[in-house]
């Protein structure tokens, strides 16, 4: 487990809830962020079941059939519940839907609307006196149809126990916010490193540009890429613009440990990904990785994971 993870032991229950014609990269920008994060915390954080109105299968606006697990008035309580209409999600306001979706409103912990989901939900009722986004193609329809809600123009919103993102993009940036949220901002900057997230890239440029609490992100960056060669930290903290004794207090404020620690975590996590999916030695690892003596590396290795690398390769 990286070591700016939150410590939590129960597996956060997940639905995602499709429709006909339901945008494939949408539902990719959820579960795939998800997935990512189960496979860095090595354990099952999110387990997630996909539900339909009526618990038939569904195709994607591309074609792609999804057979579900359930129908949503089936499917156990979640922790939260994804609605993914995307296309066509006006036809899909029946009032069969409707009053299925204030029924899991009820059951299950969060509703976040998805692309379209907001308008849904607010067709539900359930948007009324909150604020949402949606789809920004369709926000200005949104607006004027559903005055009793208060339409803010940004990437997602989270009022509360109801939650709402603008597209598919958008719809990674909620997931991995809620991903940090439950497992500490190291775990959705590992996430969003993944996937060349923009917030991991232009470790660089000058601070100037860059929001004030994207400092730690761009250390991150830094370290990322200089694995092999191991930047000090009193130069990364010039590269950044700011003190040494400011960087260290930013990483424990935010993540709950060190910039040391923090690199030294990366670099191992990067060596596990070798010893994983390469053929490379443990001494060809190690140099990869910034040690110069692989049974250095091997000791750090067993601290950090409780297995030698040459144990989790038989394993």
């Amino acid at each position: 487990m990286p070591i700016w993870m939150k410590n939590t032991d129960r597996s956060c229950q997940v639905l995602l809830w499709l429709f006909e014609r339901f945008s494939m990269h949408c539902l990719a920008n959820v579960v795939e962020p998800l997935r990512a994060a189960n496979t860095i915390a090595r354990r099952q954080v999110f387990d997630w079941r996909f539900v339909t109105l009526d618990g038939r299968g569904v195709a994607s606006s591309s074609g792609l059939p999804v057979l579900p697990h359930a129908a949503i008035a089936e499917a156990e309580r979640a922790d939260l519940l994804f609605v993914l209409p995307s296309y066509d999600a006006r036809s899909h306001a029946t009032p069969r839907c409707l009053a299925a979706l204030r029924e899991a409103a009820q059951r299950h912990e969060v509703v976040a609307g998805m692309d379209m989901g907001s308008w849904l939900m607010a067709r539900a009722g359930l948007l009324k006196g909150r604020r949402a986004t949606i789809h920004w193609d369709e926000i200005d329809a949104f607006a004027e149809t559903f005055p009793d809600v208060e339409v803010e123009h940004r990437r997602y919103v989270i009022d509360g126990n109801l939650m709402s993102s603008g597209g598919a993009m958008t719809a990674f940036d909620l997931t991995t916010r809620l991903i940090g949220d439950l497992l500490g901002e190291g775990m959705r900057l590992e996430v969003a490193a993944l996937f060349m997230s923009a917030d991991v890239e232009r470790p660089d440029e000058p601070l100037r540009h860059r929001p004030r609490g994207r400092l730690v992100e761009s250390a991150i960056a830094l370290m990322r890429s200089h694995v092999e060669e191991p930047l000090a930290l009193p130069e990364i903290a010039r590269r950044l613009g700011v003190g040494l004794r400011e960087l260290e207090a930013r990483f424990d404020a935010e993540l709950g440990a060190g910039p040391r620690n923090v690199y030294r975590s990366l670099r191992l996590s990067t060596a596990r990904r070798y010893v994983e999916q390469s053929a490379y030695p443990v001494s060809e690892i190690a140099l990869r990785c910034g040690y110069r003596d692989a049974s250095a590396m091997t000791r750090a290795f067993r601290a950090e994971f409780g297995v030698t690398p040459r144990s989790l390769r038989r394993g």
